[in-house]
């Protein structure tokens, strides 16, 4: 018998995801963070691993305001499955950046393993991506970001 019901674990990746939402607009990222347990594991490939709420409160505060990724406008939910027996979400994340003046739509998507703890928390997130196609992906939009610039400076 599973340890949670699918429709507790469902509300959490939503409530999630909004918490998600509002860190993105806000830049406040203290909401977002408590969806993690005191001793969760975060796995981020390209950047490391993160031990405990704190530490990965640290990490996202810290990216998400580096230059380009500071302009990734949202990460929406291609698609998700929960898996009521092991008590895990597996979703696309989309990483879609903000328009670069041009019309551009430029993204490009995660895989992400949540493990549920209960009481509305993860004890484990793993973002699994090529990095190679996300620096691409940041270095197409920085590009067209320029040359919109450009084009509007000219008239």
């Amino acid at each position: 018998m599973p340890a949670f019901n699918k429709q507790e674990i469902e509300a959490t990746f939503q409530a999630f995801r909004g918490a998600l939402g509002r860190a993105m607009r806000t830049k406040d990222w203290r909401e977002w963070a408590q969806f993690f347990t005191e001793d969760a594991l975060y796995v981020e490939h390209a950047m490391g691993t993160f031990n405990g709420r704190a530490e990965i409160y640290d990490w996202v505060v810290r990216t998400m305001s580096l230059p380009l990724v500071d302009s990734i406008e949202s990460f929406p939910v291609g698609w998700h499955i929960v898996c009521e027996e092991r008590g895990w979400v597996v979703a696309q994340f989309v990483s879609r950046m903000r328009d670069p003046g041009d019309g551009g739509n430029h993204e490009t998507y995660c895989f992400t393993l949540l493990k549920y703890a209960g009481n509305r928390q993860w004890n484990y997130e793993e973002d699994i991506y090529n990095p190679a196609i996300m620096q691409a992906m940041l270095t197409e939009w920085s590009a067209a970001r320029e040359a919109a610039t450009r084009a509007a400076a000219q008239g």
